[in-house]
């Protein structure tokens, strides 16, 4: 029985996503899974972050991420029929709520070393870990 792996990568972070993609594929490789890949693109909700862009920014900035997400899977997946999906919200919550709807038992999430502000703040990837209905593998970066 195969299973699913979503691993959430940020483009902003080349190097560090093409790190974690090849380490997503080798997991998926000796599970036999299937591999999503999830972009997250927050959200501006907040009336002062909104209020600097124009009707309609959002949908133009979530074409542009599925874009750089399909050109980033072209050049640097090696293996076949890995899906793409983009979603848009707070990080830590749609990565969650896309490895539920499409049910998954792993995540692969990626996390700099940390540093003081880490353990007051909590990043993303320590509030998937604590939250995930799913098993969490974090690779430092």
């Amino acid at each position: 029985m195969t299973g699913k792996i979503l691993v959430s990568l940020d483009l902003g972070e080349p190097e560090d996503a093409r790190q974690l993609l090849k380490t997503a594929e080798e997991l998926a490789s000796l599970r036999k899974d299937e591999l999503h890949i999830v972009t997250v693109v927050p959200t501006y909700s907040m009336p002062i972050v909104g209020s600097y862009f124009g009707p309609g920014e959002e949908e133009k900035v979530l074409e542009r991420a599925l874009s750089a997400l399909k050109a980033f899977l072209s050049e640097n997946a090696t293996l076949e029929n890995v899906k793409g999906h983009i979603a848009h919200g707070s990080i830590y919550s749609e990565i969650m709520k896309v490895a539920d709807k499409l049910d998954c038992d792993l995540i692969v999430i990626g996390a700099h070393r940390p540093g003081l502000s880490d353990y007051l703040l909590g990043p993303n990837a320590a509030r998937v870990v604590r939250h995930a209905n799913q098993s969490v593998y974090v690779v430092r970066h």
